[in-house]
Order: C-alpha cells, then sequence, then structure tokens
C-alpha cells in the first residue's frame, strides 16, 4: 500500500535485521518510501521472537517491519548478488546493519556501491563507530545500555544495576539513522551529491545519555562528576497516594507557588522558594513531597494539580495505551488487514499537513514479494 507521505518516490533497499535498522526502515515506510527488505533464506531473527499469529509472524517484527516488501536473496549465490546490484543501482538509500567487513565480505561496501550507484545515500546502523578500537565488536541493546552508563544511573536510583525496561538503544539509534538519512537526502536533493553515512549505537546512546548527565563534566577542568542530581534522585518516582500512585512534576516557580498556596504543605518554607535553592535539595524536596501526596486520593490530586497547572497524570499500564482517551481520539492507532490477521498498530506519531504518514501495510511474509521484485529488476541469470 504506497501512499504520498513526505518520501513517496525514495526506494530504500534495506539489509537491516532485528530493531535498530527495521524501526529506522518502518519510519521510512510510514512515510511513504518504497522499503525493500532483503532477507537471508532462514529470514531476520525478529521473525522468531515474541508472540505472533503464525510461525514466522512475532509481534516485534510485524511492528517494525510494517509497510515493505520482502524479497530472499542468498548473497553468497552469484545470480542473487547479482539481483541485488540492479536494485541498488536503480535505489535512493542503501542501509544496512552488518558489521562493516562483514558486508564488504558479500560485496556491498559503500566504495562498490558508490560505483553502481553514486548519488546512493548509504546508511551503516552498527554497535560501534569504524574509527575506533572497537569496531568489529558485535552489540546488542543491553550490551550498549551497559556501555552507555543506563545500568549504572538505574543503580544510584535503585541499588543495583539494572536495564530500562525498554529497547531504548535500539529504538534510539534506529530513530538517529532516519534523521541521519534524511538529511542526507536532503542534502542529495539540494546538491545532486549521494554520500555514505554511519550511525553507531554506542555513539549514538553517550550522546544521548550525556545530554544532561554531563553537567559540570563537561567543562575543563571539570566543576563536577557527571550526572543530572535530579535524574538520579533515588526519590524521583511516582508518588503513593491515598489509593495508588500518580507522576506530578511540581517544578518551576509559578507551579511551585501555585502548589504551596492550594495545598499549604508545613514544611514549605523560604529555603525551597526558588527553582536553584528545590533543586540544591532535590532529595530533600521529592521526599517531602512523597509524604504530602499520600494525603490524598489520585483522583484527588489529578483534579487540584491539573486546575493549577501543575503536570500530573496517573500510572498506566501498558494495555492501558491501547484504550486511552486520547490517542483515540487523535486516530493514532489504526486497524491493517493483513494475510494473518487483523492487527491494531500504534500509527505515525508525527503529522504533516499536506503529506501525512500512515501505516504502510502489514508486515510481510518471508519472500513474499521475491518473484515480483526480481522481476521488477531483471531475473536472476
Amino acid at each position: 500500500m504506497r501512499h504520498s507521505g513526505p518520501l513517496a518516490g525514495v526506494r530504500v533497499v534495506d539489509l537491516t535485521a532485528m530493531v535498530m535498522g527495521p524501526y529506522c526502515t518502518q519510519i521510512l515506510a510510514d512515510m511513504g518510501a518504497d522499503v525493500i527488505k532483503v532477507e537471508p533464506p532462514a529470514g531476520d531473527d525478529t521473525r522468531r521472537i515474541s508472540v505472533g499469529p503464525e510461525p514466522g509472524m512475532g509481534g516485534v517484527f510485524a511492528n517494525v517491519n510494517r509497510g515493505k516488501r520482502s524479497v530472499v536473496l542468498d548473497l553468497r549465490v552469484d545470480a542473487d548478488a547479482a539481483v541485488l546490484r540492479r536494485m541498488v543501482a536503480a535505489a535512493d538509500v542503501f542501509i544496512h546493519s552488518m558489521r562493516a567487513n562483514a558486508v564488504a565480505r558479500l560485496g556491498f561496501g559503500y566504495e562498490r556501491v558508490r560505483a553502481l550507484n553514486p548519488a546512493i545515500v548509504y546508511t551503516n546502523c552498527y554497535g560501534y563507530g569504524r574509527r575506533g578500537p572497537d569496531a568489529d565488536r558485535t552489540a546488542y541493546d543491553d550490551t550498549i545500555q551497559a556501555e552507555c552508563g543506563l545500568p549504572f544511573v538505574q543503580e544510584r536510583l535503585t541499588g543495583e544495576p539494572g536495564y530500562v525496561g525498554s529497547i531504548v538503544a535500539d529504538k534510539i539509534a534506529g530513530l538517529t539513522a532516519v534523521y541521519a538519512t534524511v538529511m542526507a537526502l536532503y542534502h542529495r536533493e539540494r546538491t545532486g551529491e549521494g554520500q555514505e553515512v554511519e550511525v553507531p549505537m554506542f555513539e549514538t546512546m553517550a550522546s544521548f545519555m550525556l545530554v544532561e548527565h554531563a553537567n559540570g563534566a563537561m567543562f575543563d577542568p571539570p566543576l563536577a562528576a557527571a550526572g543530572y542530581p535530579r535524574a538520579l534522585s533515588a526519590h524521583r518516582k511516582p508518588y503513593r497516594t491515598k489509593d495508588g500512585h500518580l507522576a506530578a512534576l511540581v517544578y518551576n516557580d509559578k507551579q511551585w507557588n501555585a502548589f504551596v498556596q492550594a495545598v499549604q504543605p508545613p514544611w514549605a518554607g523560604p529555603e525551597f522558594a526558588t527553582l536553584a535553592q528545590r533543586a540544591a535539595r532535590v532529595d530533600t524536596v521529592y521526599a517531602l513531597l512523597s509524604e504530602t501526596f499520600r494525603e490524598r486520593t489520585t483522583a484527588e490530586w489529578l483534579e487540584l494539580l491539573r486546575s493549577l497547572g501543575v503536570p500530573a497524570a496517573p500510572v498506566r499500564s501498558l494495555d492501558d495505551l491501547f484504550d486511552n482517551e486520547h490517542l483515540t481520539a487523535t486516530g493514532f492507532f489504526e486497524s491493517v488487514e493483513a494475510p494473518y490477521g487483523t492487527m491494531r498498530m500504534p500509527g505515525p506519531p508525527t503529522w504533516f499537513s499536506r503529506t501525512p504518514g500512515r501505516i504502510a501495510g502489514p508486515a510481510p511474509r518471508l519472500g513474499a514479494d521475491t518473484d515480483d521484485i526480481v522481476r521488477e529488476f531483471g531475473d536472476r541469470a
């Protein structure tokens, strides 16, 4: 199902697997690109993880590969490699998630691909940048979380190292690959020049973590150890109420003054009057607020805090998202019909007034489009 999203007319040859690369190309597909997923005979391993309606269609795979076409090619076979070369010659983007030496051994390193199509945008998605000593190391979300300091941060909060309950390294790196690829396409649109793009997970996540946590450590000489105190406070967590839990952030001075005036907590003295003062005592502030929030129900707090302009929200489950009133009203979920059943899928979170994206269709069964694609680019020799 092709449509006129902002990337309509862009052809992507996709040699990615697992989540980082496929999440990137799923977004490109939702935005209108024709994404051709090239899979080995065994298929993408992600087909075999998580719950699905049939073998080879696990839920994670179905979500991050929707709207793509699947062609099975064994790139160790000359005839199949020749098909891919013809695809590359007609493509706008070539994207892979293999280590640099592995894709080069198959004959599809950047220099070989550029010789076939000088204007191509060639995006590398892998664990570590090529210029460092770890370039050839295999990487997964867990190991990159460890490398970038996430378990260290979790230890500050919980007392022992732990992973975040989401594959954030894969997804953030995938989003980074989207914007990097589209930036290169924009440059090509202006100049006609293709180029090679590198999106390493480790560098991406190091950059992500250091946005706030670089803090005083980025000055020379360092003014403090790396770490943003508010985010590292063990008291920074949903507040327990009389009947449940609540997320709330009484943050700037306007919000603080409105809260203090309405609630009149006995501990709210002049030492907490300004944001700078509260930031310097963040653990104390969170601990005192924690005691105060126990005094009323979640519903009572939500009504009061929202009337004061203080950001507040109930703590929801993942399943709650599928029945969320706001998401339903915005049309966030779309029903997609597939040969293997109906799915209610989360759609693109972005909105365009003239070129809206949409779910481009279901994820393909392994090799579902092989015959059509091989004919499209010339039959195997």
